[in-house]
């Protein structure tokens, strides 16, 4: 192995590890506002997808999450089941799901309003960083189609 090989496998070099441990970080900032409620992360991503646009397809929530379906589908059962969330089948295509928040779902948006500003505030960047690294962040997501 060449130096410039045995240079591109240190960890140091690799751009994946900080945004691995950065977004586990992140993450990790979460936890204690949604553990009260039960909540996974995921599903706290979940329920911003549906208050943005309620009742829209689990094709939809995969592709705005980058999650697969494989994925989704026992999160959903499981706000399903704690009943924050409808699923049903479309009547114009049985194939297509639908997802939709029930009256309790809807109501989580006003118990967890403040996590962004709680998280943000303790996030050792700038609004202005934050932002650029937003826009590059996406740029990763949309132009790394595996």
């Amino acid at each position: 192995m060449d130096e410039n090989a045995s240079d591109a496998l240190k960890l140091e070099n690799q751009l994946c590890f900080p945004l691995y441990a950065a977004s586990r970080r992140v993450v990790s900032l979460y936890t204690p506002y949604l553990k009260d409620l039960g909540l996974t992360y995921t599903q706290y991503l979940v329920f911003l997808v549906l208050w943005d646009g309620d009742g829209i397809t689990v094709g939809e929530v995969c592709r705005r999450l980058y999650l697969d379906s494989g994925t989704l589908t026992p999160l959903l059962k499981n706000l399903e089941k704690a009943g924050w969330v409808i699923r049903k089948r479309s009547k114009e295509d049985e194939r297509v799901v639908l997802v939709s928040l029930t009256e309790a779902g809807k109501a989580l948006k006003d118990r967890l309003g403040d996590i962004p500003r709680c998280v943000g505030d303790v996030l050792p960047i700038s609004r202005e960083d934050a932002r650029t690294l937003y826009g590059l962040l996406y740029k990763i997501l949309e132009g790394a189609k595996g």
